[in-house]
Parts: structure tokens; C-alpha cells; sequence
């Protein structure tokens, strides 16, 4: 594992970008970005689109290893250049912002309130690839919809034993169980999320440690427990549907939490900006997400 990168995410203030848009919720961002469906045909226009967004975001001035602490990558943008380089090279070696992949490959059908990983079988050769490509770590996401003890006990259960293979090839996972911001059972839920996250950190060797990407609390400091533990590099929040304001509020009342922001971070960008005015938005969501997450 890289000792500089890890180095950084344990100690440096800053925020995770969230740059991992897949397949299924592209068309939404990009159309958010000012990008319509009839602009692309077929997944390869669609995809060339939003590496165009990403790509601007990243060479963008405002986007800065002081302010930006990680950023995690969609497969196919790892796979791509940024700025003439590889895209996790130039995000660490020109920006000095830590590269992750997004890992899975979406959601399996709902079963007891929630929504574990569909299989990966090619995760190795992946795992491989990402590292030889510059990247420090992964992170993978599951849904939890309502407080299902046997919902949310698979879906953690699965996200750690994958950690874990994760681990094996150096890399750092970042462990996503997010819970529906929308569900009736969402407090309830957290209360038996936290609990099986420390069940299975309890059970970890000695001197692993892994990363966590989990839904803004219900309750406030409601993860305080799991930032402070010993087996924890990082909490990092995901703002799961709030808009930037909102979510920037909630995240103020959860210390030593950061944010990892994807639609709150590409909140009010346009293609039709000049560059003037996309790094100014750019800059002012970045202060406004790195303020909230120094708390």
C-alpha cells in the first residue's frame, strides 16, 4: 500500500470528490451538467461526454490537493487520460489528490430490505489493473432501504469479506453500506448498521484497517464511535440524494466525518460555462464542502 497516499488520507483535512458515476446514473448527471440525450448516441458517445466533465473538473485550478483530499474513479475513467496522463498518475503526481476505484459492478435485486453487490468475478484481475495503474484504494456501495437485521447483517457481512480480499491485493477499501435517506426505518437502520460494522471490525487482525462511506446520521455524532476506532482510517459521508446545502449542514454536526459529495459536487456545473465561471462554481462548492468537512 502506498505509504505516502496513506499517509495523507489518515492526516490531511480535505474532502473525497466522488467522480464514479456508472452506466446506469450517467444519463442523470450529465443532463444535470447541461448535457441532453439526443447530444450522445450509444454508451461510447455518453461516456466520452462525461470523461469530458470529469476531465474539466480535475485540470480545473479549483480542484486542489490542499482542498481535495481523494477522489474515487469509475473504471473506465481510470482507464483514460487526464490532462496527457494516466487518470490516477495525473491525479496524484500534477494534483497531489489521492485516486480510489469504484470496484462493483451495481446492485443485486432487493431482498430483505436492501440491495447487496452483484457478483465480481473478474474483482481480482481488476484489483491488479488499479494497482498497477497508481490507484490506492477501492470502494464498493450496497443499499440498506429499512432496518432489516437480515438485511443490513448481509449487506455488511459481504461488503467485509470483500474488504478483505480488497486488502489482500495492498489496496484500501472503502466500505459503502449506504442506508436510503428516503426510508421510514432510517434511524433504526443506523442503529443496527453501526453495530454490525463493529462486529466485523472486532474480528479483523490486528493492524488492518479499512476505510468507511456511510449516510449522513439521523441522530448527530452518531458515528463517533467508528471514527475513533483503531481499525478505521477514515469516515467519509455520501450525501445520498441532499442537495449540497443540506448536505454541507448535516455533515458540520458529524465530527471527524468528511464528505465524499458526487451530485452534490457537481451541483450547479455546466458545459455552457465559460471556464471563468465553471472554476468559480467549482471553487465555491469545494471551500463550501471542505468547510463543512473540518469539523
Amino acid at each position: 500500500m502506498n505509504q505516502d497516499m496513506l499517509d495523507k488520507v489518515r492526516s490531511h483535512s480535505g474532502f473525497i470528490a466522488a467522480l464514479d458515476q456508472s452506466g446506469g446514473s450517467t444519463p442523470n448527471a450529465l443532463l444535470a451538467y447541461g448535457v441532453t440525450e439526443d447530444q450522445y448516441h450509444g454508451d461510447e458517445e455518453m461516456f466520452d461526454h462525461i470523461h469530458a466533465m470529469r476531465s474539466r473538473i480535475c485540470t480545473s485550478a479549483a480542484f486542489d490537493g490542499d482542498r481535495v483530499l481523494g477522489a474515487i474513479l469509475f473504471e473506465m475513467t481510470m482507464d483514460r487520460e487526464i490532462g496527457g496522463r494516466g487518470a490516477a498518475d495525473y491525479l496524484w503526481n500534477v494534483k497531489g489528490v489521492v485516486p480510489f476505484l469504484k470496484c462493483d459492478k451495481g446492485l443485486a435485486a432487493e431482498e430483505n430490505d436492501a440491495q447487496v453487490l452483484k457478483p465480481m468475478p473478474d474483482l481480482d484481475g481488476l484489483l491488479e489493473r488499479g494497482l498497477s495503474k497508481g490507484v490506492f484504494g477501492t470502494k464498493m456501495r450496497s443499499v440498506i432501504k429499512a432496518a432489516n437485521q437480515a438485511g443490513v447483517d448481509a449487506v455488511v457481512d459481504q461488503q467485509f469479506s470483500i474488504g478483505k480480499q480488497i486488502l489482500a491485493h495492498g489496496l484500501m477499501p472503502i466500505i459503502e453500506p449506504e442506508v436510503d435517506i428516503h426510508s421510514a426505518t432510517k434511524a433504526e437502520a443506523e442503529v443496527m448498521l453501526k453495530a454490525a460494522i463493529l462486529r466485523n471490525l472486532d474480528v479483523l487482525d490486528d493492524g488492518v484497517e479499512v476505510m468507511l462511506k456511510l449516510s449522513l446520521p439521523s441522530v448527530d455524532g452518531f458515528y463517533s464511535e467508528l471514527v475513533a476506532h483503531p481499525k478505521i482510517v477514515k469516515v467519509v459521508a455520501l450525501s445520498g440524494g441532499y442537495s449540497r446545502n443540506d448536505a454541507n449542514e448535516l455533515l458540520r454536526r458529524q465530527p471527524g466525518m468528511i464528505a465524499s459529495f458526487s451530485r452534490a459536487l457537481t451541483e450547479g456545473l455546466s458545459v455552457q460555462q465559460s471556464d471563468e465561471e465553471f472554476d468559480a462554481t467549482l471553487d465555491s462548492t469545494i471551500q463550501s464542502i471542505a468547510d463543512a468537512s473540518a469539523t
